[in-house]
């Protein structure tokens, strides 16, 4: 029986949960799910929980997210509004009713958590006026007013001046507040920017990043009280990164790490905090979170949690995501173990949920018992969008390259006939530090619906195997790209049906910049299409948001200046000129992460040599186009890539 063919339009069927939250006994779980509008061509949000194994809906056109329980019985939550600069929120009691006005606070705020009668939150400020939260409503409107008539200009004084998704951040920052009587209070100074909050009995833990003309990337450790109202600085110098901070037992860890040894992507180990000085615990030898490239999924949530005397986290192994549990002598065991991804987790008073992806359906919501021998599925949010489809599963291939023992793997069409010729695609994730995994991929199961062979791989600088293998500074170009050859041969050779000169290929992010090098230094490929990609090294350093940092953490330059021939090297834009492939770029005009002057580049060098070459601008998007992009613009790149490939490969 011939299965129906999955569709590029599938995608605006498709349901999103997200953020999951028990509440504070642990019995009652809140969630959102996203869908997709085609006729507004946007997404809305509703909030579910679930209780008692039963899921229900509990709310409705209100485009909520969830940002806590207030109570066991009453959830707080945000709705979407016109006025991005301030914050409305909400209060719905689970056993029905309307939502009811609960607090405003005059800046959008990040992060809110309840300890008896204060609310500590965290919210966006600018640093020109740290003190607006003060204003009364008369002053507000009045600076608005003033505001409109700059509304034309932009000017920046700082880097990053702007931030992939966020737009223009110059001066913003992220300051911490206490809410207690009806008043107000900030805690940090205004150029101080909070990054992580945990907090233990009446200490509020945070780290923070002071600065005034560039970050750092290193951050500080501060405790502030709420009995003393003392703020004290637990680790002030500007050497390490601290993250994932979290407490077990009413001790305080955290992932911490100098970056010496494997630069920006290092792997902090897990550390008790201990009187201003950090005592190691275990490294986890794994990145501590979702690491799986993805199109399927959006939104995320917590990516650990502590419950009693254990901490529950995600971790990266190899090809797929895991739950990993803690006790407080940090001995590990793994909870949840299946290929697919998780893009969140929460821990209650007898299970803990997780938003599961499987390599034949879409996310779904999964509790699990907290000593990970039963799962269970308690959403069916996506049960019919993928019926009666077909979904190639993916068959393994392992080969070796460059002294590694490597893993891809290959989709195949239905019937797949090893007599009959078929044109391929192989798929170059990005990061570099992130992995495919046997998740459900919509882009590689359209193609495979249109009659191509889809291949994918983890090479030498994907996550899941440790920092070593990971670390691939000043290697771009190298062993990646002799991976990616190695493998495309090792899968003609098992698949020799394929047509090699019928061979597409195609990435975003890293995988752009990876697109962008093959075609300068291979012609086996029929056609390209690059992706919110990287040309030029020196040029992305001084305009992405990231660029000041990572392009020379990763292209392994001590000198930005002096090493300029290093990453000129390293960029495809300087091999240009031998492109012969004909090439596609996909582009966002706001993708601040990658700039689209890098797709612009590529696109006229090759169009100077009269390559056949073609560049869609996404207007209004950014480096998430692929992942969270508005509908239909997510279903216009799709075709743009699909069409490319059908029109080469006739």
């Amino acid at each position: 029986m011939t299965l129906q063919k999955i569709e590029v339009e599938d995608l605006l069927q498709f349901k999103y949960p997200s953020n999951l939250q028990y509440n504070p006994d642990g019995v009652i779980l809140a969630f959102v799910v996203a869908y997709a509008d085609e006729k507004e061509n946007t997404y809305h949000r509703d909030v579910w929980i679930s209780k008692d194994g039963k899921v229900k809906q509990l709310t409705a056109s209100l485009d909520a997210s969830i940002v806590g329980w207030k109570d066991n019985e009453i959830l707080i939550i945000n709705r979407k509004g016109e006025d991005e600069t301030l914050t409305t929120l909400y209060e719905i009691n689970i056993h029905g009713g309307e939502a009811k006005p609960f607090l405003s606070f005059p800046f959008p705020v990040s992060s809110l958590k309840f300890v008896k009668d204060t609310i500590v939150l965290t919210g966006k400020i600018d640093a020109n006026d740290p003190d607006a939260y003060k204003d009364t409503e008369d002053v507000r409107k009045k600076k608005l007013e003033e505001k409109k008539l700059e509304e034309d200009y932009h000017v920046v004084d700082e880097v990053p001046y702007w931030f992939n998704g966020q737009g223009y951040i110059n001066k913003v920052r992220n300051a911490l507040f206490l809410y207690k009587d009806g008043v107000l209070k900030r805690i940090t100074s205004k150029y101080q920017n909070v990054h992580e909050v945990v907090i233990i009995k009446d200490q509020v833990y945070y780290t923070s990043e002071t600065y005034r003309l560039r970050q750092d990337r290193k951050n500080q450790l501060y405790v502030y009280d709420l009995k003393t109202n003392k703020n004290t600085t637990l680790y002030g110098k500007k050497d390490l990164s601290i993250t994932n901070l979290f407490q077990l037992k009413d001790e305080l860890y955290a992932q911490v790490t100098d970056m010496k040894m494997y630069g920006l992507n290092e792997t902090g180990h897990i550390m008790k905090v201990q009187k201003g000085k950090f005592i190691e615990c275990v490294d986890p030898e794994r990145s501590l979170n979702d690491g799986v490239a993805s199109d399927t999924t959006l939104g995320s949530g917590k990516q650990n949690a502590t419950r009693d005397s254990y901490w529950y986290t995600l971790a990266t192994n190899e090809d797929h995501v895991e739950v990993w549990k803690y006790d407080v002598n940090f001995k590990k065991k793994v909870l949840f173990d299946k290929p697919g991804l998780i893009t969140c987790m929460d821990v209650g008073k007898e299970k803990l949920a997780i938003v599961y992806q499987s390599p034949t359906a879409l996310c779904e919501v999964v509790e699990v018992s907290l000593d990970g021998k039963k799962s269970k599925q308690i959403t069916n949010s996506n049960k019919d969008v993928l019926k009666g489809k077909y979904i190639a599963k993916p068959q393994p291939i392992h080969y070796r390259s460059t002294e590694e023992d490597l893993t891809g793997w290959v989709l195949l069409p239905e019937n797949f006939n090893p007599k009959k010729k078929y044109p391929a695609v192989l798929d170059v994730h990005g990061g570099p530090r992130a992995i495919y995994s046997q998740a459900y991929f919509h882009e590689m199961q359209v193609w495979v619906a249109k009659g191509f062979v889809v291949f994918f791989t983890n090479i030498r600088g994907s996550d899941g195997r440790g920092d070593e293998f990971a670390d691939i500074r000043g290697l771009y170009g190298s062993v990646d790209f002799e991976n990616l050859m190695d493998f495309t041969d090792a899968v003609l050779k098992k698949y020799p049906n394929i047509d090699p000169k019928k061979l597409c290929e195609t990435g975003g992010s890293y995988g752009g910049f990876m697109t962008n090098w093959i075609i300068g230094h291979t012609d086996r490929f029929c056609c390209a299409a690059s992706q919110r990609s990287i040309a030029n090294w020196i040029s992305k350093l001084f305009i992405s948001d990231i660029g000041l940092w990572f392009n020379s953490d990763q292209q392994g330059v001590q000198n930005v200046y002096q090493d300029s021939d290093i990453l000129w090297d390293h960029s495809p834009l300087k091999y240009a000129e031998k492109v012969k492939t004909p090439t596609l770029f996909i582009h966002s005009e706001e993708d601040y992460r990658c700039p689209l002057p890098e797709g612009m580049q590529m696109m006229q060098a090759l169009a100077y040599r009269n390559i056949e070459t073609r560049l869609v601008i996404f207007k209004g998007e950014n480096h998430e186009l692929s992942r969270g992009g508005k509908p239909i613009h997510r279903l216009r790149r799709l075709n743009e890539i699909t069409n490319w490939f059908i029109k080469h490969t006739k």
